[in-house]
């Protein structure tokens, strides 16, 4: 059970299409006042509660002061028709037993590096989390939630954690030697594995979000970490584990990211904009088009378009149907 002490103020849980309409409704009735908000079924508030239901899942995040009572009081009996709250465990066992969670953030970042974080959970370490909050990185809008939360993780007794940071400089050379994101990916995460392994030898398995074949990860592997389960499924950032790397992953982010803007004395904006493309500009044009190679993932087609002499586009063959 949840330990009642500490109020709940963030509670996140998968809904069918069908139990979205009926939370609506009760949120209607209760009062709440509907906001548009980006990439929601919808979004309502009253007092200090929040609550969005995103199109992906979809997906509730409650959040706010009387969370708990809401759910016990409200979204349990008269929309998701059973008891949840406090009992985790028991509708998903998996999540508190050991393991490692594998998660990266910058892949489709231009500027910035790459960087792939691990973290180890067990059931105890796993309530810690559960009743701090810990969840996905990307539904976490402040920096600031973001450095709170990775503090937490990394001070939490027997949280073991990795964080490998591929800066573009490294990036761009490997992604030449490679040639592939996957593989690159790939890489990062048996490193981080086998780093998280050289500490806890035992855990018995890593799960990290899908993205490629396992066997990408199996091969990458040195002999020390083959004996391990490799896990990969969709929405894997639902465990704790996973969420807690995509939160230290995503803290190395922001902090290579704020520290080169201070660098340049510049706002380098994440993502691959317009807004991202015209720094990059300005930068070429104060620094020269080679402190792109620096900076950003040059593989992207955004490098192209600002220095197409030093990083021509490559158009890739033309599929042919066999004779």
């Amino acid at each position: 059970m949840s330990d009642t002490s500490k109020p709940l103020t963030l509670y996140t849980t998968p809904l069918s299409r069908e139990q979205a309409e009926k939370l609506r409704a009760l949120l209607e009735r209760e009062g709440f006042a509907f906001a548009p908000k980006p990439y929601t079924l919808f979004y309502a508030q009253k007092d200090k509660l929040t609550a969005a239901v995103y199109e992906k899942g979809p997906k509730l995040v409650l959040q706010g002061r009387g969370a708990g009572e809401f759910v016990q009081f409200h979204l349990e009996p008269e929309v998701l028709g059973e008891a949840r709250l406090g009992y985790e465990e028991v509708h998903n066992p998996e999540m508190f037993s050991p393991h490692f969670g594998i998660d990266e953030s910058g892949k489709g970042d231009f500027f910035g590096p790459l960087v792939i974080a691990g973290v180890y959970v067990d059931r105890g370490i796993a309530r810690i989390f559960l009743e701090a909050g810990i969840t996905d990185s990307k539904r976490i809008g402040s920096d600031k939630k973001i450095r709170e939360l990775a503090n937490l993780i990394k001070t939490t007794h027997g949280a073991v954690h990795s964080v490998v940071e591929i800066g573009p400089t490294k990036y761009n050379e490997l992604f030449a030697k490679i040639g592939n994101l996957n593989r690159l990916l790939a890489w990062g995460h048996a490193r981080v594995i086998e780093n998280l392994l050289q500490i806890r030898g035992d855990c018995p398995r890593a799960l990290s979000d899908q993205f490629a074949n396992p066997k990408l990860i199996e091969n990458a592997l040195m002999k020390h970490g083959r004996s391990i389960e490799l896990q990969q499924r969709t929405k894997a950032e639902s465990d704790l584990a996973v969420a807690a790397a995509s939160i230290l992953a995503r803290e190395r982010f922001i902090d290579w990211m704020e520290k080169t803007g201070k660098r340049f004395q510049k706002t380098i904006p994440r993502g691959a904009s317009s807004l991202v493309k015209q720094v990059a500009r300005e930068l070429s044009a104060t620094h020269s088009p080679e402190i792109l190679r620096e900076l950003t993932k040059t593989h992207f087609k955004t490098a192209s378009e600002i220095a197409p002499e030093l990083f021509p586009l490559v158009e890739k063959p033309p599929f042919q149907k066999r004779a």
